[in-house]
């Protein structure tokens, strides 16, 4: 089944982002990124810290206004008109935002008055979110009494009362063990098929942008890739071979001349993306024993996607160590 459907295609795009740029003080955050988002789509944002997620958050949610550059949120422009962007947005922070002391319940009764829910709609909603997000027999339950899944998927639920057509998720499973990570995305799943609830997530955990429709991949507030994650892994062309070596530049230059490849060194290791890599990985060895320490063949990740555009890995220091944005 498409995640989008043929009548979404037909339709505007949930978000658009043309030339978008960002300033902080003499800092370029973002430097003229461009993407759109279509409607009933799962996109994520995948980058390091200093890469630009952060910021572009933080304009996508109105939090922000941009330094250059145009976004719109179902037409909305995000700098002209920020309440009616907001009508359509829910927005789950990377840091929690319920209150621990109080029950589920509470907190989206809460949430749902700041909306304007009360009464018999108020009941119907929090019923049908707690039934979508399984926290039914959770609802009396303090938040601090909850797991960190369950946090999240109480968040979630918060985000979700006054049903926005969007939904915003900053680094949404930091935090959560990969089965309360899967379980996380297999509701955005659920919120997209069956709600045609379209989500925007940024992230640096893999297997999460791997679950995503569409990926761009951020560095130091640019664009350098978009696609799906299989289209984006296909660019390799091949396997990556990872080689470990006591003089990494050495044998650099006896493989470019030996197999005529080019391979990157990064964070003391040398990668090759080659064809039939096992193959290559037994030429290596045969060719120059005495100085593989280590090598390893494997189908290209997104982190292998990251490392060949930037010649650095994905978490590394990102940015020069600047600050996350």
């Amino acid at each position: 089944m498409p995640a989008v459907s043929e009548a979404q295609r037909g339709q505007d795009p949930a978000v658009e982002v043309a030339s978008l740029r960002h300033m902080y003080g003499s800092r370029e955050a973002l430097a003229g990124i461009s993407f759109s988002v279509s409607r009933g789509e799962i996109f994520g944002l995948l980058g390091p810290n200093g890469s630009g997620k952060s910021t572009l958050f933080k304009i996508l949610s109105t939090l922000l206004p941009p330094s250059g550059g145009v976004v719109r949120v179902f037409g909305h422009a995000v700098g002209n008109e920020p309440d009616a962007v907001r009508r359509h947005l829910g927005v789950v922070f990377q840091h929690p935002s319920l209150d621990p002391k109080l029950t589920v319940k509470e907190n989206l009764r809460h949430h749902g008055h700041l909306y304007g829910v009360h009464g018999t709609v108020f009941r119907d909603r929090v019923r049908a979110v707690l039934d979508r997000m399984g926290l039914t027999d959770r609802a009396r339950d303090r938040v601090e009494t909850l797991s960190g899944g369950l946090q999240r998927r109480a968040e979630l639920a918060k985000a979700l009362m006054h049903q926005p057509d969007l939904l915003l998720l900053d680094e949404p499973s930091t935090g959560l063990d990969p089965g309360a990570r899967r379980d996380f995305t297999e509701y955005l799943a659920r919120l997209r098929d069956h709600d045609g609830v379209t989500v925007l997530l940024t992230t640096h955990i893999l297997d999460e942008a791997e679950r995503c429709d569409r990926v761009g991949i951020l560095h130091r507030g640019r664009l350098v890739a978009l696609g799906s994650p299989g289209e984006l892994k296909a660019r390799l062309g091949g396997d990556v071979v990872v080689i470990q070596t006591a003089n990494p530049p050495g044998l650099q230059g006896k493989l470019r001349e030996r197999f005529g490849c080019n391979p990157l060194l990064v964070d003391g290791v040398l990668r090759v993306e080659r064809p039939r890599g096992h193959e290559f990985v037994r030429e290596v060895v045969e060719a120059f024993p005495g100085e593989v320490q280590s090598v390893t063949s494997g189908r290209p990740t997104l982190e292998d996607v990251f490392v060949s555009l930037t010649g650095q890995r994905l978490w590394g220091e990102g940015a020069n160590g600047e600050r996350a944005g």
